[in-house]
């Protein structure tokens, strides 16, 4: 790769409502470990393995919000310094510019690839050669990069992006970004789908750290005044106040509507590699492979009796089911969710009745 070395830049921020009850504010999604195995290992785990494929343990970052600080960093296992904690959130906008900024101060070329701590990628060599070949171009024509997945059926939670004309000669398998479609209706998800033109957005972003600060001040201008304070003080005596200050006055503002949406520098490049976001428990049911016929158990001991296309997680108490199908069953020991996997996606709705009707004390 030319120009700067590349980094892994980690986002572990966002509460993890469509998670519940499993994921709380002291429990949060990326710390949660939905695949099992011996020992169980947490999604940042995975996240933080696939990121050894292309930057090593001393250009790997993590941004946190300062709620989960501490179990983050015991979780991640990286050197204190390395863990970037927000005072609060501000969505993806403020954190991804937090880093650029953090990134920038210690080497004008960096490189950084920006991974979201709570996502499901199986291939790590596909993931990382993709990463790698993302950055060369990042580096080169100083553009925004951003990873597409070439739909596998009409979702309608996930962002789109249409595939415009192809970069160029000098950068193979690119393609420049028409424009940006969030969670579209069936019908449109299904031409989607089927059209060839339009991949999944991943939230996997690659970028030199400059070149998303200009676009920051040009699409952005309200988040690039606020990290201010950290431009002048990065590091050092005074850096802890200068980021309060930078939060204080910050937006809440995602990085896809804040700049991939209004910058004229955007590029893909289309993989065909597994991925999932695992946003919802209808999501996680199909990375760990329930199908129509067949139920499966994260945790806990279930009997189950002519029911088919659970998923189930249970505690220590046992969890027995009779005749019924499509159903998640996510039993925490103080909560006790039961829900149709197609329903899944609404589960806010429900997190929000939970707030109001019994407190934050199960949240």
């Amino acid at each position: 790769m030319s120009g700067g070395r590349l980094h892994a830049v980690i986002i572990a921020g966002g509460a993890g409502e469509r998670f519940w009850p499993q994921s709380r504010r002291r429990r949060p999604k990326p710390l949660l470990a939905p695949l099992g195995g011996k020992p169980p290992k947490s999604l940042l785990a995975h996240t933080l393995e696939r990121a050894r494929a292309f930057a090593p343990r001393e250009r790997t970052w993590l941004v946190c919000t300062a709620d989960n600080a501490a179990r983050m960093r015991r979780a991640a296992g990286l050197p204190a310094g390395h863990v970037w904690v927000e005072p609060r959130g501000r969505d993806t906008a403020m954190a991804v510019g937090f880093a650029a900024t953090r990134l920038a101060a210690r080497d004008p070329d960096a490189v950084m690839a920006v991974l979201p701590a709570d996502h499901l990628l199986p291939d790590r060599k596909a993931f990382g050669a993709a990463v790698r070949h993302a950055a060369a171009a990042a580096a080169r024509a100083e553009v925004l990069v951003t990873l597409g997945i070439r739909p596998t059926r009409p979702e309608t939670g996930y962002g789109y992006l249409r595939i415009g004309k192809p970069a160029g000669r000098s950068f193979a398998g690119l393609y420049r970004v028409a424009r940006f479609v969030e969670k579209p209706a069936l019908a449109r998800a299904r031409r989607f789908a089927a059209d060839g033109r339009h991949l999944w957005n991943a939230g996997i972003f690659v970028w030199r750290a400059a070149t998303l600060l200009e676009e920051l001040e040009r699409c952005a201008p309200a988040v690039f005044r606020a990290l201010a304070p950290v431009r002048e003080r990065p590091r050092g005596r005074g850096s802890r106040r200068a980021l309060e200050q930078a939060y204080r006055r910050a937006p809440k503002l995602s990085i896809d509507f804040g700049v991939l949406e209004k910058s004229r520098r955007v590029w893909t490049l289309p993989v065909r590699f597994a991925w999932s976001d695992v946003g919802n428990w209808a999501a996680l049911a199909e990375a760990v492979g329930v199908t129509s016929e067949a139920s499966r158990v994260i945790g806990g001991r279930v009997i189950s009796e002519a029911g088919r296309g659970n998923l189930i997680w249970g505690g220590k108490r046992p969890i027995a089911l009779l005749g019924v199908e499509g159903l998640a069953v996510i039993d925490t020991g103080d909560a006790l969710l039961v829900a149709r996997l197609d329903r899944s996606g609404d589960l806010k709705q429900l997190v929000s009745r939970v707030r109001e009707e019994l407190g934050s004390e199960l949240l």
